[in-house]
C-alpha cells in the first residue's frame, strides 16, 4: 500500500500543472458557455427558433450536439457538452500515455518492475490518477452549470457524463500504449480516436430522426458507437437518464482489463505492433541527420497522418450525407441555404472548411511534436552526442524544423485525399470536390505557427518547450475553435492563428491572414536558428 501511494503521489506531482490546466480549462469553458447561452439565447422563443433551423439543417448538429428542446438547461447542454467531452477525452489519453508507454521509453518502468512493486502497481496508480482527474473534471462541470443557475440534478448528470466519457478514453489511451512502441505513436492514435468519436457522434446527430415538435432529435446509429454519443444519451436537463453512463464506464473497464492482461504477458518495452527487426547495417537513406530525425518520429507521424486521412474520409462522407438529407428539407432550410450561397459557399463547402480546421489542428500538433522530439533528444543526451560529430547544431535543429513542416503538408494532403475520395465515391458534383485541395493548403500557415513559435521557446527556454508548446496549442484551439461558442470577445479570439485561416468567399480566398502567418513563421524560425548558433545543445 505504501508503494502504491508513493507511485500515485509521483504521478500527481509530475502532472500537477497539466492537471490544473486541463481541469481549470474545462471548468472555465463550462462557465463561459453557460453565461454566453444565457446572455445570447436566453429567450425561450429564440431558442425554439434556432433549434428548428438546426433540425432542418443537420449540418449544424454535427458541430453542436443532440437537440432535446428549448430551455436554458437543455439548450446549454446541446451547445457545449460535446466539446467538454472532447477535452476530457484528450486530457485522459495524454495522461494515460504519459504514465504508461512514455514511462517504458524512459526506462522508469523497468526500474520499478525490478522492485517488489512489480508491473501492475504502476498501472493501478495510473488508473486511479486518471479516474481522480476525471472526477475533478466532472465536479467543475457540475459546479459551473449550477453556478449558471441551471437545474442541479441535470448539472450533476452533465458533469458525470463528462467524467464517464473521459474514463472511457483513459482506458483507450492505456490500450493504445500496448499497441504502439512509442509514446508519440500512442498519443497520435489515441488522440485521433477521440476526434473520430466526436465526428461519429456528429454524423449520428446529423442523420438522426427529428421529433414531431421540430425541436428535438433522436440520434442515428453512429452516435451509439461513440463514447461521446453515449454521454449525450443521458438527456441531461430533460430525461435525466443515468443508465447510459454504464456504456463509457464499461468500455474503460474493458480496455483497462485488456491492458493489464497484455502487460502481464509481454516484455517491458515491447509492444503488440513492434517494429521489424533492424538491419545490421543502415540503408543509405538513413545516412543523414534528417533521415535519423524522421526515423525517430515515424511512429507518431504515421499516427497523425492516419488521423488526417480519417478526418478527410469522414468530412467527405458527412458532406455528401448532409447534402442528401437537406435536399429533402425545404421550409427553414431554404432560407439558410440562401444565406450560405450568398457567401459563395455550398453546404458541402461549409462542411469541408470547418472540418479541415480540425485537420489543421492535427497537423499543428504533429509539427509541435517535432520540436518536442528535439528537446527530448537533447534531454536524453543523444542530441549533444550528435552535434559533437561533424554535424553542426544548426543543421541538427534545422532538420527537425524541416521535418515538422513536411509532416504538416503530409497530414493535410492525406486529409484532402480522404475527403476527395469519399466525395467522388458518393457522386457529389459540387464545387467542394475540387476545393478540398485548396482548403487543405489554407490550413498550412496556421499550423506553421505551432512549429516556429515553440522552436523559439526551445532555444530560449528549453525546459519549457513541452508544457509551453501544448499550452500555446490548447489556448489557440480554445479561442479559435470554441471562442465564439463560449462568448469570448472577437478581439481576444483573434489571438488564435486558427481565426486567421484563409476562408473561401464570393471573390475567392482571402489570403491576407495567411500571408501574415507565413511571415511570422519565417521570422520566428529564422530567429530560432540564429539563436541556436549561440546555444550549446544540452547546456540547459
Amino acid at each position: 500500500m505504501d508503494t502504491f501511494l508513493m507511485l500515485y503521489r509521483q504521478r500527481l506531482r509530475r502532472d500537477r500543472w497539466q492537471l490544473v490546466s486541463w481541469v481549470v480549462g474545462i471548468g472555465a469553458m463550462t462557465v463561459f458557455a453557460a453565461a454566453a447561452v444565457a446572455k445570447t439565447y436566453g429567450d425561450f422563443t429564440e431558442q425554439a427558433s434556432i433549434l428548428k433551423v438546426a433540425l432542418a439543417t443537420p449540418a449544424i448538429l454535427i458541430f453542436r450536439g443532440l437537440a432535446r428542446g428549448p430551455g436554458l438547461g437543455p439548450f446549454t447542454f446541446f451547445e457545449i457538452f460535446t466539446f467538454l467531452a472532447l477535452l476530457a477525452g484528450w486530457m485522459s489519453t495524454f495522461m494515460a500515455v504519459r504514465h504508461s508507454r512514455a514511462e517504458e521509453e524512459s526506462g522508469r518502468s523497468e526500474l520499478i518492475s525490478s522492485t517488489p512493486a512489480a508491473r501492475m502497481l504502476p498501472l493501478a496508480a495510473t488508473v486511479v490518477h486518471g479516474i481522480v482527474a476525471n472526477i475533478l473534471a466532472a465536479i467543475v462541470v457540475a459546479l459551473g452549470f449550477i453556478a449558471a443557475n441551471l437545474d442541479p440534478a441535470g448539472s450533476l448528470l452533465a458533469g458525470a457524463a463528462t467524467g464517464a466519457v473521459g474514463i472511457s478514453f483513459l482506458g483507450i489511451g492505456l490500450l493504445a500504449g500496448e499497441f504502439m512502441s512509442t509514446s508519440r505513436g500512442a498519443n497520435a492514435i489515441s488522440a485521433s480516436l477521440v476526434l473520430v468519436a466526436y465526428l461519429l457522434r456528429g454524423f449520428g446527430d446529423a442523420a438522426g430522426t427529428p421529433g414531431a415538435d421540430g425541436m428535438s432529435m433522436t440520434a442515428g446509429w453512429p452516435s451509439w458507437i461513440s463514447p461521446i454519443g453515449w454521454g449525450q444519451q443521458t438527456f441531461a436537463y430533460t430525461g435525466d437518464r443515468w443508465w447510459p453512463l454504464v456504456l463509457p464506464l464499461a468500455l474503460g473497464a474493458v480496455c483497462i482489463a485488456a491492458t493489464a492482461l497484455i502487460m502481464d504477458r509481454r516484455d517491458v518495452g515491447a509492444a503488440l505492433l513492434a517494429g521489424r527487426t533492424g538491419r545490421a547495417d543502415a540503408r543509405p537513406a538513413l545516412g543523414g541527420s534528417f533521415a535519423l530525425a524522421a526515423r525517430l518520429q515515424m511512429g507518431s507521424i504515421i499516427g497523425w497522418c492516419i488521423g488526417g486521412l480519417a478526418t478527410g474520409l469522414l468530412t467527405g462522407g458527412l458532406g455528401s450525407a448532409v447534402n442528401s438529407i437537406t435536399a429533402a428539407n425545404e421550409g427553414t432550410t431554404v432560407a439558410l441555404r440562401k444565406m450560405i450561397e450568398a457567401q459563395g459557399s455550398s453546404i458541402s463547402q461549409l462542411l469541408v472548411s470547418v472540418f479541415f480546421l480540425l485537420a489543421g489542428v492535427l497537423a499543428a500538433a504533429c509539427a509541435l511534436q517535432a520540436v518536442i522530439r528535439a528537446r527530448q533528444e537533447e534531454a536524453a543526451g543523444t542530441g549533444p552526442w550528435l552535434v559533437s560529430q561533424p554535424l553542426g547544431r544548426m543543421r541538427w535543429f534545422a532538420d527537425y524544423l524541416a521535418l515538422g513542416a513536411l509532416t504538416i503538408v503530409a497530414v493535410l494532403l492525406l486529409a484532402a485525399l480522404g475527403a476527395w475520395l469519399s466525395l467522388v465515391a458518393s457522386g457529389d458534383t459540387s464545387e467542394a470536390v475540387g476545393d478540398v485541395w485548396m482548403t487543405a493548403i489554407d490550413q498550412i500557415p496556421a499550423a506553421l505557427i505551432f512549429l516556429a513559435v515553440p522552436a523559439m521557446v526551445f532555444v530560449v527556454w528549453p525546459q519549457a518547450t513541452i508544457p509551453a508548446g501544448w499550452t500555446i496549442l490548447g489556448v489557440a484551439v480554445l479561442l479559435g475553435v470554441f471562442g465564439g461558442l463560449i462568448g469570448v470577445d472577437k478581439s481576444i479570439q483573434d489571438i488564435s492563428p486558427f481565426t486567421h485561416t484563409p476562408v473561401p468567399g464570393p471573390g475567392g480566398t482571402d489570403w491576407t491572414g495567411g500571408f501574415w502567418m507565413l511571415g511570422i513563421s519565417a521570422v520566428a524560425a529564422g530567429v530560432a536558428l540564429a539563436l541556436m548558433r549561440r546555444r550549446e545543445v544540452g547546456s540547459a
